[in-house]
């Protein structure tokens, strides 16, 4: 039976994993937004080398599991004197995986900003650094806000793989009490409740963002 006392008992256990699941995804989120920005602009690079560099990764880490990247990172890597804590291994790991994706975010946000904006902005004699910050990025930041937020939300749902590596996040705190007191239903239930409590507040942040910058909106300011 549910036992509502049991799952109160149980509450700062999870929360503290809670606490765990957060960091981990807004750290490797943070991470991931800035190696994807890296790789699509190095994909738009004139260097040859870098551009082939930044398609072999993009490549490589979407076609190799998250559990196996995170294995190899903290369990092989530290044989070759290379070693981290699980939350860092964690954080860096989603978010070379995550960046691989969100580069093709970038990718297709930079695409879609037409080249008479390009030209134009040329044709005033804008350096690269005001040209992207001024002129691209503002236009391509837009329509990548759905996507992106999805990624983030995405996250949550990727956090219980570290427990392969030992941390102890929200879902990982479930097993734990699950483990140790036979009993199912609460600790469970309680995870589901609370990741998609965190989903939703983000999902919501994630449509004000979109709404705040949409094209329609900076219209009627």
């Amino acid at each position: 039976m549910f036992s509502f006392e049991f799952l109160i008992r149980i509450l700062p256990d999870l929360m503290r994993g809670l606490v765990v699941t957060v960091q981990a995804t807004f750290g490797g989120f943070a991470l991931a937004l800035v190696v994807g920005l890296l790789l699509a602009l190095g994909r738009r690079s004139g260097v040859k080398p870098l551009r082939l560099f930044c398609d072999g990764y993009i490549a490589f880490m979407r076609c190799t599991p998250l559990l196996v990247q995170l294995y190899f990172v903290f369990y092989v890597m530290p044989s070759y004197g290379i070693r981290f804590s699980a939350l860092f291994t964690g954080i860096l790991c989603l978010g070379l995986h995550i960046g691989a994706y969100i580069a093709e975010v970038y990718r297709a946000g930079i695409d879609a900003v037409p080249d008479g904006q390009w030209e134009a902005a040329k044709s005033l004699g804008l350096k690269p650094v005001p040209l992207w910050l001024r002129v691209i990025l503002p236009q391509a930041l837009p329509p990548m806000i759905p996507p992106l937020g999805n990624f983030l939300i995405g996250l949550f749902k990727e956090t219980p793989l570290l427990a392969a590596i030992t941390v102890v996040d929200v879902f990982g705190a479930a097993n734990n009490v699950a483990g140790l007191s036979y009993r199912y239903n609460e600790p469970y239930t309680a995870v589901a409740v609370i990741l998609l409590s965190v989903s939703l507040v983000a999902a919501y942040f994630v449509r004000k963002l979109e709404r705040r910058y949409s094209p329609d909106a900076k219209r009627s300011r």
